[in-house]
């Protein structure tokens, strides 16, 4: 299958300044694609545009991966109705390292040069950027940028000078990389369009040569209409620090039906024959939802390694029920568990209550008994309506307790020794 068929068959075309999209089949090209130190972290709204970035290098063409030291300065204005906040140049430089560890996980397979545009713009003279550059770049095709308009009207919440710069800075990237590095092409996410077609204006203009941009869609979470992106509540980050290995996985698995065959083509690299079939057996059995669990493992694998996949599946199995706590011996897994809930030690007598709200399940010892009462509580899976715990409830010396059906109201309960 070729590069162009590929694309197109996981539905990651959007828009692109290409002809025709069979070139892409026909010859190796250099392309870049970057990301802003705006966090220590990449997203899966990242993660989708580097499947892409995957498939270009999968397909022979060579990858300059850059990280914007120079642009984070400033913050991407496009899409935000309010300025950045600026980040200090500690916070930047702990960025840019932590981004650099990402792509050399995530891209590991394959050959690329890493970049950061900080280095040839700190010695950038002003008055000579303006003048080789700014020369170059039209002020309508500046202000033609709907967040330009809506920054500026009346409700508007304005418009610094140092945002409205960050698309030539943005482009003169486009303009280094290609004479530098032999760039002819950027990848992006849609998001990125506005940006990246200056570069391609402002490499015409100032060399007469021919540069292309390629994006592919923003991803929109099904289950909230949002797009993925660092700023959205509740992003999915690649550290395991920020998102573990555990919720990361559970991200994936509680997935819809709707739109798990759309993520598996985007997010994994199974051959899309593989995804067609294992979607028949999905149809099949939707009860036992085999695709989402195929999605989880694959994901979790590429962001987080096997061993880290293999240990949020075991602990998503025992917070659904799936593993007793009779198979809970791994000390790793046991702290793993113990970092996904709620994790004490009491007394194997203890008043339920009591336990209750010392696990944070419940505010207090009355509204314990409540939920007690109405049959809200669950040990180990079995819905309880008891008043204190007994010996016979813990299975070599755990419990796991239950408020309702959610996998977070959960606690590890140990016996004290």
């Amino acid at each position: 299958m070729t590069l162009s068929e590929e694309l197109t068959q996981r539905g990651l075309v959007n828009q692109t300044t290409l002809k025709d999209l069979s070139v892409l089949d026909q010859k190796s090209l250099t392309f870049y694609w970057g990301v802003d130190p705006s966090a220590d972290s990449m997203t899966v709204g990242n993660l989708a545009a580097a499947m892409m970035v995957k498939l270009f290098m999968k397909h022979g063409h060579r990858a300059v991966l850059l990280i914007g030291g120079a642009t984070g300065m400033i913050g991407d204005p496009d899409g935000k109705a309010e300025e950045r906040q600026l980040l200090s140049l500690e916070q930047i430089n702990h960025n840019k390292q932590a981004l650099e560890n990402q792509y050399k996980t995530i891209f590991q397979d394959f050959n690329f040069s890493i970049v950061d545009n900080f280095s040839w713009f700190k010695d950038f003279k002003y008055l000579d950027f303006l003048r080789d550059i700014g020369k170059h770049v039209p002020m309508r095709q500046m202000l033609n940028r709907e967040f330009v308009d809506s920054r500026l009207a009346l409700d508007g919440n304005g418009l610094s000078y140092a945002e409205f710069s960050y698309a030539l800075i943005q482009a003169y990237d486009f303009l280094y990389l290609m004479q530098n590095y032999g760039v002819s092409l950027q990848l992006a996410g849609a998001d990125q369009w506005g940006n990246s077609i200056a570069g391609v204006d402002l490499i015409r203009r100032k060399t007469a040569k021919e540069a292309h941009v390629y994006s592919c869609p923003l991803i929109i979470d099904e289950a909230t209409g949002r797009k993925f992106g660092k700023s959205e509540n509740g992003a999915i980050w690649l550290d395991p620090n920020k998102t573990s290995p555990t919720s990361f996985y559970q991200f994936w698995i509680n997935q819809s039906d709707a739109a798990v065959a759309k993520y598996l083509k985007i997010f994994t690299e199974l051959p899309l024959e593989q995804i067609d079939e294992l979607m028949q057996r999905h149809k099949q059995q939707p009860e036992q939802r085999l695709a989402q669990a195929e999605l989880a493992r694959q994901t979790t694998q590429l962001v987080h390694g096997s061993k880290a996949m293999h240990m949020a599946e075991s602990i998503t199995d025992i917070l659904t029920g799936q593993m007793s706590l009779e198979n809970l011996d791994d000390a790793s897994l046991i702290k793993g568990l113990g970092q996904e809930v709620s994790h004490i030690k009491v007394a194997q007598n203890s008043q339920l209550a009591e336990v209750l709200v010392e696990a944070k399940l419940a505010q207090s010892k009355t509204e314990a008994r409540q939920l007690i009462g109405n049959g809200a509580i669950s040990l180990n899976g079995v819905k309880t309506q008891k008043n204190q715990l007994e010996p016979s409830d813990f299975i070599k010396g755990r419990l796991l307790i239950r408020r309702g059906k959610a996998y977070k109201d959960t606690a590890l309960v140990e016996i004290a020794s």
